[in-house]
């Protein structure tokens, strides 16, 4: 019993000092990934293990001789491990909080109406997260596989609004990431679309074409295309088209990005060239902003290889302006919209400083806000499903599209009325 004890303690440890230092730049990232992901974001579900375990082994006897107090040893320097997790986890609420009143101003919530404001709680749902892999909202329905496009699996979309069929309601558009190769509009995106439509958004997920099956730009004209959809169909759900935000992850994050600062760009529009895709704001998540490698940071090479032979099935040499047009670092402009860039201190698959340089090449043009919050101790795909550090990101982001909306009707509210 103790052999087993020592195993399993070892196993733990190893896990989480991964979650507290992940592997560098290696052929090892992915894996490392997985494990450091699932272990940060779950800390307290492994927490429990590690006590529950430890428990039931002493009692049949796995204390002793030197394996068994080894063991002890390693449970005890896990468990201290995991806790450190569990408050770098709650430290995300001061990190996005202080983010959001340096980028935008310190008393941007006084610039919230107050009947929104006023909902605003940042307790952490601790039911919620007992069951983190169970995501659904008693006041929210979701309306499955609605076609928004001609490409009949991947041009479906799914609608989450509040049971009660607001009208006029704020609008988000959800792209899942995975790539550019895998996943759908069901597997991410859950926690921040089930939370708005709670509060009376309407969010629209779609799927889109994939490589290798598909060939850029196929993705961003299909998300694009998704949204010219909103813009005609959305009001028949609730949605307002006026006021769309767009936000996802990783590949969806680069998407997100692209699609905001390629507003009615017509090369990827092609058969809806006069549709308007602007966005009001963005909000990518651990997102990939240089396609064409400008940045030489480590990684990014394999990434692009990768790039040429799955998602381009071109050489870079060749098509240097697509894979350059392709980048939202440098596609920045002025007239961006708002921006919300949030990513990982720790990420694995996307290097955070990919994410500093986007942000600062932004901001050098930009006249709209940009707020950078760089999460310590956050993996790629923290908010895939409930947990302490999502809820704190829902929350920030929350407010984030909540003070956009709210300056932006003031704006208009204020600008003079040109009479006929």
């Amino acid at each position: 019993m103790s052999q087993t004890y020592l195993i399993l303690s070892i196993i733990a440890l190893a896990s989480t000092v991964n979650a507290l230092r992940p592997l560098p730049w290696t052929f090892l990232s992915v894996p490392s990934f997985f494990v450091a992901w699932l272990t940060t974001e779950l800390a307290p579900h492994h927490l429990a293990a590690n006590v529950a375990v430890s428990a039931v082994l002493i009692s049949m006897g796995a204390l002793h001789g030197l394996k068994g107090w080894l063991a002890l040893g390693f449970s005890l320097v896990t468990a201290a491990g995991l806790i450190a997790l569990i408050v770098e986890s709650q430290r995300t609420r001061e990190v996005v909080e202080h983010a959001l009143q340096k980028d935008l101003r310190a008393d941007y919530l006084s610039c919230i109406v107050p009947e929104r404001a006023s909902r605003y709680d940042l307790r952490v749902p601790w039911r919620q997260l007992l069951l983190p892999f169970y995501m659904r909202h008693p006041d929210v329905e979701r309306t499955k596989n609605v076609p928004y496009g001609e490409v009949r699996r991947r041009n479906l979309l799914d609608v989450y609004r509040h049971k009660s069929h607001p009208t006029g309601a704020p609008t988000l558009l959800q792209i899942h990431g995975g790539g550019w190769v895998i996943s759908n509009k069901n597997q991410q995106g859950k926690p921040i679309m089930l939370h708005l439509a709670s509060r009376g958004w309407v969010c629209f997920a779609p799927n889109y074409r994939l490589s290798p099956r598909a060939i850029w730009p196929a993705h961003i004209v299909d998300v694009k295309r998704a949204l010219a959809w909103i813009r005609e169909h959305g009001a028949a759900y609730g949605a307002d088209p006026g006021f769309v935000v767009v936000t996802g992850g990783s590949a969806g994050g680069h998407l997100a990005a692209l699609m905001a600062l390629t507003a009615n760009d017509p090369a990827y529009q092609p058969g809806f060239e006069t549709a308007d895709t602007s966005v009001q704001a963005a909000v990518p998540h651990y997102g990939v902003y240089d396609i064409a490698n400008e940045t030489g940071l480590k990684g990014l090479a394999q990434r692009l290889k990768m790039l040429e032979v799955v998602v381009w099935k071109k050489k870079y040499a060749d098509a240097q302006d697509e894979f350059h047009q392709a980048s939202p670092l440098f596609r920045v402009h002025e007239g961006a919209p708002p921006m919300f860039v949030i990513h990982g201190a720790h990420d694995s698959l996307v290097p955070v400083e990919e994410a500093r340089h986007f942000v600062e090449r932004l901001r050098a043009v930009s006249k709209a806000p940009v707020v950078y919050a760089e999460l310590p101790g956050t993996q790629h795909a923290f908010d895939v499903f409930p947990s302490i550090r999502t809820a704190h990101v829902v929350r920030a982001f929350e407010r984030f599209v909540d003070y956009v909306y709210c300056t932006r009707n003031e704006a208009a509210t204020a600008a003079p009325q040109v009479q006929p």
